[in-house]
């Protein structure tokens, strides 16, 4: 709902001592809405109907809208509203018809990080980086210090990481070959791998899988407006999503950062060019490292110079850190409870952050405001902060309240970016490459291992050839020594021969001569008698 000079009409000034609308109109400069903004306040004092105000406001200004519905409550808007009770009263009161209220529903687009609620919102781990997916997966600074070193080496290796399972095998063969990398990228330890990997099989036991992976979300995709020129809200369901606190701080945090990075410097402009609007924001906050913070303070800085605002929902402005709440210029403060002494501290320090009105108590009534009454303070034409002032929010234009099953699906069954982002793209990356390097490298092994089992057989059927030519030469030196031997043996034998056989004649002569000498005396002596 907008006036005529390009202003967001967003609540009615109330009489502080009647409690009753003054008539005048609380507005927020539309070129000063992207210097970021704050709703808090107790849980059912009117917070979810102030963010809806002001994405409705946003939308008819032509400013694409991107808000977490955690409560399932937002859908709704894509209908016309259906007032009656306090609400219908509110319009009454205010006299909204005649300035140009009416009941009518907003171009939406949902998302959803599982793909059940909405147009599955995806990133890769590349885009996440190293510092956003170290706080996901809850790493301390020397496993944070060896996420860096993998993708690094994924960088330089030119391997992408999309999924889990890319960043899962990148983490094994980053530990596989430590040995080589160490030199070059610093000291890996094994027991800073282990935790990696098993905070990353926590993570996909969650169910986080599905939002790493292709196609991711191109931002361009979410500055839409319908043919009318009014802005779509983009709702991104988390309900189920901040049950996991750290995936949803992390999705945040992605998204702000694809902002920063993609959007170029346009300046001051007359009205922002997309919004970001998230609830239960004390999410982004709690536990967060230094550096995280450090960079976040960074780019809630800087971001509205690509103009785009940021609008953080929570219960009490304490949740978020000075250095951030000190860059959120636009204020609607409902109501807190003060029963114990640490939420009327709390209480101080809420009513603290407004500018002072000598006609507010502010810490008195940030007590006392009714459901659907705030506090709130925004940013001039100059850029500084009004004083407080107690209003009446304006009721939203569309319905409040989920939407029934069958009329999401049809809307995200209507809307062209279905196509784009229904069926999941698994392209080649790091997992199918380093699954090929270590098929490569099992063949190579195992050729290796043949080639030195052949060497092997190849030696020892060398040395056997080289023994059995040694076998073979002794065994013909032995047979050589023996035929000489056997030879000696025939020459001796044949001289013994010789010298038996002529030693035989001789004897024999001799013993025939003496035989026959003995016979021819005998014979002789017989005859002639001689014998004696």
């Amino acid at each position: 709902m907008l006036t005529s000079d390009n202003r967001i009409f967003i609540a009615a000034a109330e009489d502080p001592a009647t409690l009753s609308a003054d008539g005048r109109e609380l507005c927020m400069e539309a070129r000063m809405s992207n210097r970021h903004g704050l709703i808090t306040g107790a849980t059912g004092t009117g917070k979810t109907v102030s963010l809806q105000n002001l994405a409705e406001s946003f939308s008819a200004l032509g400013v694409p809208v991107l808000l977490t519905d955690v409560k399932g409550d937002l859908a709704a808007m894509s209908g016309p509203a259906q007032p009656k009770g306090s609400i219908a009263a509110r319009i009454e009161e205010l006299g909204l018809r005649s300035k140009g209220y009416q009941n009518r529903g907003y171009p939406v687009c949902f998302w959803d990080v599982s793909g059940a609620q909405g147009h599955p919102m995806r990133a890769t781990i590349s885009e996440m980086g190293p510092l956003v997916l170290a706080r996901l997966l809850d790493l301390n600074d020397v496993q944070s210090g060896l996420l860096n070193i993998i993708f690094r080496i994924a960088d330089d290796n030119g391997l992408l990481l999309l999924d889990l399972k890319d960043l899962r095998s990148m983490t094994a063969w980053v530990a596989d070959n430590r040995n080589d990398y160490a030199i070059t990228y610093g000291n890996i330890a094994t027991a800073s791998v282990g935790a990696i990997q098993r905070a990353l099989l926590r993570l996909e036991d969650e169910g986080a899988g599905a939002f790493f992976g292709e196609p991711s979300l191109k931002i361009s995709d979410l500055f839409r407006c319908d043919g009318s020129g009014r802005g779509y809200i983009n709702i991104l369901a988390a309900d189920k999503l901040m049950q996991q606190q750290r995936m949803y701080s992390a999705v945040l945090y992605w998204l702000l950062s694809e902002m920063y990075e993609q959007l170029p410097e346009v300046g001051d402009c007359d009205k922002p060019r997309f919004v970001l609007m998230f609830d239960e924001a004390h999410l982004l906050f709690n536990d967060i490292p230094k550096t995280l913070l450090e960079k976040l303070e960074q780019v809630v800085r800087l971001i509205r110079s690509k103009g785009v605002g940021v609008y953080f929902v929570t219960q009490n402005p304490a949740d978020v850190p000075d250095s951030i709440l000190s860059q959120l210029g636009n204020r609607i403060q409902h109501a807190l409870r003060a029963y114990t002494p640490r939420d009327q501290k709390a209480v101080r320090v809420a009513a603290q952050t407004f500018r002072t009105n000598p006609a507010i108590n502010t810490e008195q009534a940030i007590t006392e405001l009714r459901t659907g009454e705030a506090l709130v303070s925004f940013l001039d034409r100059k850029g500084a902060p009004s004083m407080v002032e107690r209003a009446l929010v304006l009721p939203p234009e569309g319905g409040i309240g989920p939407l029934p099953p069958e009329e999401r699906a049809s809307i995200i069954e209507g809307s062209p970016l279905g196509r784009l982002y229904n069926e999941a793209i698994d392209r080649e990356s790091a997992y199918e490459l380093l699954a090929e390097r270590t098929e490569q490298a099992q063949r190579e092994a195992s050729l290796a291992a043949w080639d030195r089992q052949r060497a092997m057989l190849e030696d020892a059927e060398r040395k056997n050839q080289l023994a059995a030519q040694r076998q073979a030469r002794a065994e013909e030196r032995e047979a050589r020594r023996r035929e000489k031997e056997a030879q000696k043996d025939d020459i001796f034998g044949n001289l013994l021969n010789s010298v038996a056989r002529q030693t035989t004649r001789t004897i024999t002569n001799n013993v025939g001569r003496q035989i026959g000498n003995t016979l021819l005396r005998g014979v002789l002596g017989g005859l002639f008698g001689g014998r004696r």
